[in-house]
């Protein structure tokens, strides 16, 4: 039956502008980063610099000691200040504009300004917008026409623009709110006020992550604290630079901003010190307020980690999500009513999240009766936003529709007092939740209104990082009415605009700004499900070129940088003799769509032919093969157990299209590998009589817009090669074979070699800039893990991160005829069980600069491995007589392996190296 309880929220609220955010988008609570504000006080007076006890989006007073005394004007400021500070906003604003008039009566426009200012503190509080932004403009007007230019009219006006960039920022326009701190701060320095510049500093910081700018903050404030060499230190080294920073009220806020901005970049340890220390220090000078404020953000930072790392076992999860709920239950204790509110929205949050309903249970009416007590303002708005979120979150854990209604009323006094903020950013914020609750009980007329209104509006104000979601969701709304036609065209625009926002998304951390797995990655693969079904060409060519967007995307994502740049490669003009197989894990249906070439009754000219076939398999059936496979196909003695799998993979990947591949005579298979299925060495895939490797020369990439296509010079033919055979304690064995390998490679191709205790990081790039091999090769331990900071090669003295060995292989690239062709990891492994792991395989690969990249799934055996890499060489040493592609050149290399006796055709000894990018 049809939900109709929306109905009156629907008519109350008809003609409000509706703007949506989705709820993976406030899954955990984004802390409104406060920012400080004070009662202005006379320039040239002695400024107390304690930073107020109540540091919230709501200014707060700042009393100035010294004030000019024997006028009217200041004997009324004086009162208003004390109405001010007891929360008699009301009766502070009639106090400060009758001093406002008392100082134009006698001739004093700087005090008149100033207190026009402290008027504009007050309609904040009282939540009066537009008188607040009037004040604020009358004051600007009055000391920007003030002639001449004082010391007292400088410190005057960057007082006044420190209060416009705070009412800025509340109203939801952040860059303008920066612009008025930077020019605060730069008066501020002028006048001789470090302390004050630095609260301008956080601020902008503030300003700059409202903008999503995280990085730009993060290097203003390392500036601001003198902490330079942050970025390169350890743990150890962090702490000693941290302990260095002064303790100070405003160094205590500017490492809790830098420490949340650390967080949203995903830099999680560098985060935890950093705010450990913002604690330390608000213990230390008893400040009630940063105090909560550090504890929230320690909160979210346990949380986002929880959140990120989805391959820890259960008891990291647990211990993660038990340091979070301790840090909330402390901040809960605030004496701030909006932040102990904020504390008890997390901490309901992350009690729904992990499914401890009695609890939350407990704590939802506490939470409901302290929002209820909250003044208008863009915290109380964006507490019951949440609260509604996790509500829904409730009422979809226990299955009772209760709960969204009680959610459709919070969310409906949320968009009235978003209106009356006249903050389109809460506005939104409130009308895209309510939006989808109409999503959520199929009143598909209601939501597909909500949401092209709130597109419109997003479109309208620039808010491109919010638009792709609701393009999304649009998206969604109109494929649940069959309206397929619209459906794609709003998916499309979503990923145009992710295309747009590469940068910030990137670098924003997936708890946060944006879950990747929850909405970016589905986004693609939902379109990509609406297209292949038309199994129409135009269609078919759109769902590729949407699936190498995403590996795109998922590469972004994994440095947490847009680091890579696309140019889409024809493949026609790669290769003739190749076909590229892309699998695309689909909720319920594993797609493939295959790239053919030109048949022979066709034209060299005519595009590629593209396929599209399906399995009726789940993407979970996927990866509940996968898993155990790529466990059986590690151990040297049960390979043949893997069999059937292999040979499952096999129906489900190459059978649908192995005639036409037969009949196309081609002699490559290319994968654009997706998800789970990038563990597993295609190589090894079994027909019931052969591997695939005995049929074709197999590649990987992650798309053929990250293609450089190219072949392997002869006449430039030569190698660095560097090796580790010792065993570096405590974790890596010896490498017994490495010296045999090393010595194969230098028998078939000129070399230099490091060699052990030569092999360290300076010397590998010192010679890396020294030479200008187009092989570099490199024996020695390695891991591709889940994360940038996880995935490393061992030197004889240190490991090389792949961000650092992206910057050393770089070099290599002194001219267009001189750039790094082959990178070949001879003995690393890409970690188990972790389907992003094999990310830092490909991120290796297209980060080092190198046109074609080999590599190890897993670690093989050394034996084996000697062996292969000199037939490898011995291959790319004829292939001026031979022509064979590098492809081809180890396809030949893991045959001679696998006709060994010795090594029983097990595909551990040779199934595990895969060739990423040309393969020409």
């Amino acid at each position: 039956m049809k939900n109709t309880f929306m109905k009156p929220i629907k008519r109350r609220h008809k003609k409000f502008i509706r703007f949506i955010i989705p709820m993976v988008m406030t899954s955990l609570l984004c802390i409104a980063s406060p920012v400080f504000a004070h009662i202005s006080v006379i320039p040239g007076s002695v400024e107390n610099s304690q930073i107020p006890r109540n540091p919230s989006p709501n200014p707060s007073p700042h009393a100035g000691r010294g004030i000019v005394q024997g006028g009217e004007g200041s004997f009324l400021e004086q009162q208003a200040r004390t109405h001010y500070t007891a929360n008699q906003f009301a009766e502070a604003a009639t106090l400060f504009e009758k001093a406002a008039q008392a100082y134009k009566a006698v001739g004093d426009p700087i005090r008149q300004a100033l207190s026009l200012s402290n008027l504009s503190l007050c309609y904040q509080q009282l939540g009066q917008w537009n008188d607040a932004s009037k004040a604020i403009a009358n004051s600007l007007s009055l000391l920007e026409a003030t002639i001449p230019t004082t010391p007292e009219k400088s410190l005057a006006l960057a007082q006044v623009l420190d209060i416009q960039g705070g009412l800025l920022l509340a109203r939801g326009q952040a860059e303008a709110a920066l612009k008025s701190w930077q020019r605060a701060a730069a008066l501020y320095t002028q006048q001789g006020k470090p302390e004050r510049a630095l609260i301008s500093q956080i601020k902008q910081a503030q300003a700059l992550q409202n903008l999503g700018l995280y990085r730009r903050a993060i290097a203003l404030l390392d500036s601001a604290l003198k902490l330079p060499q942050r970025s390169t230190a350890n743990a150890q080294q962090l702490q000693t630079l941290l302990n260095a920073v002064p303790s100070s009220p405003e160094t205590a806020t500017a490492l809790r901003t830098l420490g949340d901005s650390l967080r949203v970049t995903g830099n999680f340890t560098q985060a935890r010190l950093v705010l450990e220390r913002s604690l330390a220090i608000a213990n230390k000078l008893q400040l009630p307020d940063i105090i909560t404020l550090a504890q929230l953000s320690l909160g979210n930072t346990a949380r986002a980690q929880l959140s990120f790392d989805k391959t820890a076992d259960a008891q990291m999860n647990s211990k993660a999500a038990e340091s979070a709920l301790k840090f909330y239950q402390q901040a809960a204790s605030a004496v701030s009513p909006s932040l102990r509110v904020q504390a008890q929205v997390n901490q309901l949050s992350l009690l729904v999240d992990t499914n401890q309903q009695s609890a939350a249970q407990t704590l939802l009416p506490q939470v409901q009766q302290q929002i209820e007590a909250l003044p208008p303002s863009r915290t109380a708005i964006e507490a019951r936003v949440n609260l509604a979120q996790s509500m829904m979150r409730m009422g979809s854990q226990t299955g009772e529709t209760s709960a969204l209604r009680e959610a459709a009323q919070l969310l409906a006094k949320a968009v009235q007092q978003a209106k009356d903020l006249g903050d389109s950013h809460t506005l939104a914020y409130a009308l895209g939740t309510l939006g989808s609750v109409y999503e959520k009980t199929q009143q598909w007329t209601e939501a597909e209104k909500l949401t092209e209104q709130a597109l419109q509006l997003a479109q309208q104000t620039n808010a491109a990082d919010s638009a792709y979601l609701w393009q999304w969701q649009l998206g969604r709304v109109l494929k649940a009415q069959g309206k397929n036609t619209g459906a794609i065209a709003a998916y499309k625009e979503a990923i145009a605009t992710i295309k747009s926002l590469r940068t910030d998304l990137a670098a924003a951390s997936p708890d946060v700004q944006f879950s990747f797995r929850d909405a970016v990655e589905p986004i693609h693969r939902q379109l990509v499900g609406l297209l292949v079904k038309s199994n129409k060409p135009d269609d078919l060519k759109t769902a590729r070129d949407v699936v190498e967007a995403l590996q795109l995307v998922e590469l972004d994502n994994f440095f947490r940088e847009a680091c890579l740049n696309g140019n889409p490669a024809l493949i026609d003009q790669v290769d003739q003799r190749a076909a590229v197989i892309y699998p695309i894990l689909l909720e319920d249906e594993l797609a493939i769509i295959t790239s053919l070439p030109p048949s022979a009754n066709q034209t060299q000219a005519q595009p590629r032919n593209l396929r599209y076939y399906k399995t009726d398999v789940s993407s979970k059936q996927v990866e509940n093969l996968v898993s155990p496979l790529r466990l059986d196909l590690q151990q040297p003695t049960t390979g043949n157990l893997a069999l059937p799998q292999l040979q499952q993979l096999y129906n489900w990947l190459i059978r649908p299209a192995a005639a036409e591949l037969a009949a196309s005579k081609v002699e490559t298979l290319v994968f654009v590998l997706d998800g789970a299925l990038r563990n597993v060495p295609m190589a090894a895939l079994h027909d019931g009589q052969k591997f695939l490797v005995e049929q074709y020369s197999i590649a990987l990439t992650p798309g053929l817009q990250l293609l450089s296509p190219r072949s392997l010079k002869q006449e430039q033919l030569g190698a660095l090669v560097a090796g580790l055979n010792a065993a570096r304690p405590p974790e890596f064995s010896a490498l017994p074979y490495v010296e045999t390998e090393v010595n194969k490679i230098k028998s078939q191709i000129p070399s230099q070699i490091l060699f052990n205790q030569k092999f360290t990081n300076s010397a590998f790039q010192n010679r890396v800039s020294a030479v200008s091999s187009p092989i570099v090769h490199l024996a020695t331990h390695g891991q591709f893990g889940s994360t940038a900071d996880d995935t490393f090669i061992l030197t004889w003295d240190n490991k090389i991160k792949v961000n650092q060995l992206s910057s050393v292989l770089k070099t290599v690239e002194l001219s267009r005829d001189n750039s790094l062709e082959l990178l070949v990891l001879s003995a690393c492994e890409t970690a188990a069980g972790d389907t992003r792991s094999a990310l830092g395989l490909a991120g290796v690969a297209v980060r080092s600069g190198a046109r074609s990249t080999v590599a190890t799934l897993w670690r093989v055996n050394d034996e084996a491995s000697a062996t292969l890499i000199g037939q490898f060489y011995n291959q790319l040493a004829q292939a001026s007589k031979t022509g064979v592609s590098k492809a081809e050149a180890l396809r030949r290399a893991q045959l001679e392996i696998l006709r060994d006796p010795k090594f029983r055709q097990q595909p551990y000894f040779w199934a595990a190296y895969v060739l990423i990018g040309n393969w020409t």
